[in-house]
């Protein structure tokens, strides 16, 4: 039985392990997991018996690596720096037998120097097209079982998990071919951030939430996932993605998830996992005539942010002069279940907005009898339940009070909770709190791979309703929140999209 990660992260420290980087010379790993492992180590939170082994083409030796390493700690650690001494290096092809000869080999040297008694965990932070085929070589060359005395051998991926219904189910089936799926542990940086973990909170730990949560209470709910970056280095990777398969599969459906889903029965991992694919399976799926009616894509053409002005997508590096590529997306969804029918669910992702913000929004239905008329009542909006994700961690509520003075005047104002203070003395973002609970074993914050083809089966639609030439693409100027042509996606039901608070 899985416990709950916050119960996990507080009693227990991971085993022995060796942790096994493949792309180890790449931009996520230098970025991302290697400042996470020294977050780690210079808590005190890492096996003293922990090593990393770094698996890429690059021709580097152990030192080179060990350098990069160093660099990934800022604050300096000296738990850091010693664990760094053991570190190795494999150079090679990812699915080569000669780069697998060499790395059980070091893994050898590695247990018998460490102690690390042959558990392992692989990384694969290479390209999305290696994911497979470096699984696959793995069980080949005998890696997918623990070495010498050793519990554990688990595989983390990253995203993308295909680019498409077909291609996730082919990629899963070859990543099953390899490992069981208790072994596979899916990782999303979002389902990592506190404010998504504290949603289960919210709902689940207060009995003032739950009863209104629900379609009786709630008149609409929406997500907003906006960047006011650009592509910036990414436009290789952006041509073959775009805003719809980069965020709304994976990390705009894991946080509708958690917002919608039922209370599960227990705080763990299956069934936690059970309730956000039965929510996902409550989303309506359209036809492709219907994605069209209900969707907006877009593209961000030259504009100004922060008072300076930047380029439009088709000028980016990397980016085709006539790229028909969206760089945002809108949808209104449905979800079709006795809590939430008839409630609207809008979302919404973009690059170069106004902002950048991410939040999840549930508005509540009006009162049904206002008293203050006119000018008392005109400040006055319904009331809203914010769960800011990014870039300040809060919860709002915005209701009803009245302004000082002598007149009976009421206007929203809002009561805020935020999470800076308790994240800075945590010191942990996403991937810090997702290795860690890759390490100890805890799959509650991972995506099982029924969550991920229903993701696909709800986003395949809009795939296919944009395949034709020009897409009903839009443009829209870097610096606005997306096409004018968004708002009708609302307008039609008579609502209106937020404009975060920042």
């Amino acid at each position: 039985m899985s416990t709950s990660p916050v119960a996990t992260r507080v009693a227990r420290t991971p085993p022995p392990l060796v942790l096994v980087i493949f792309g180890a010379s790449g931009d996520l790993t230098g970025r991302k997991i290697l400042p996470a492992l020294a977050q780690l180590a210079n808590r005190g939170r890492l096996n003293e018996r922990f090593c990393v082994v770094g698996v890429a083409r690059t021709g580097w030796s152990d030192d080179d690596f060990r350098q990069v390493a160093l660099k990934a700690d800022d604050g300096g650690g000296g738990a850091w720096a010693e664990m760094v001494k053991s570190f190795r290096y494999v150079s090679g092809e990812y699915a080569a037998t000669e780069t697998f000869d060499a790395l059980r080999r070091v893994l050898a040297e590695v247990d018998q120097a460490r102690g690390t008694s042959g558990n392992r965990v692989y990384y694969l932070a290479t390209v999305p097209e290696m994911f497979g085929a470096v699984a696959e070589a793995l069980a080949k060359e005998g890696c997918n079982r623990p070495g010498e005395g050793g519990e554990f051998v688990r595989l983390v991926v990253e995203k993308p998990f295909g680019r498409d219904l077909d291609s996730a189910l082919e990629l899963d089936a070859q990543l099953h071919r390899a490992f069981d799926e208790d072994q596979i542990f899916r990782i999303d940086h979002y389902l990592g951030k506190e404010t998504v973990q504290n949603v289960l909170a919210l709902r689940f730990a207060n009995a003032i939430f739950e009863p209104i949560w629900n379609r009786r209470y709630v008149e609409q709910v929406q997500i907003t996932v906006a960047e006011s970056i650009g592509v910036e280095h990414r436009g290789g990777f952006y041509e073959t993605a775009g805003a719809l398969r980069d965020i709304v599969q994976n990390h705009v459906m894991q946080v509708l998830a958690l917002t919608m889903m039922e209370p599960p029965t227990r705080m763990d991992a299956a069934h936690i996992r059970d309730e956000k694919v039965k929510l996902l399976k409550s989303i309506d799926i359209p036809s492709p005539d219907e994605a069209v009616d209900r969707s907006v894509r877009g593209q961000y053409v030259a504009g100004v942010i922060d008072q300076q002005p930047v380029v439009g997508y088709r000028e980016e590096e990397g980016v085709d002069p006539n790229s028909e590529v969206e760089t945002y997306v809108a949808l209104r969804l449905s979800v079709d279940n006795w809590r939430w029918a008839g409630v609207p669910v809008y979302v919404r992702t973009g690059k170069r907005l106004a902002a950048r913000v991410t939040e999840v929004a549930l508005q509540f239905h009006e009162v049904p009898f206002l008293a203050f008329e006119g000018a008392l009542s005109r400040e006055l909006r319904p009331n809203v339940l914010v769960l800011r994700i990014q870039p300040h961690e809060r919860i709002s509520l915005h209701f009803g009070a009245k302004v000082p003075g002598e007149d009976f005047r009421v206007q929203s104002v809002s009561m805020d909770f935020g999470y800076e203070q308790a994240i800075a003395e945590m010191g942990m973002d996403g991937y810090t709190r997702l290795l860690f609970d890759a390490m100890i074993g805890d799959p509650t914050l991972f995506i099982r791979t029924d969550e991920v083809e229903q993701a696909w089966r709800i986003v395949d639609p809009y795939l296919e309703a944009w395949s034709e030439p020009g897409g009903g693409l839009h443009f829209y100027q870097a610096g606005t929140w997306g096409p004018h042509i968004a708002d009708l996606l609302l307008q039609r039901s008579g609502d209106a999209w937020r404009v975060p608070v920042l």
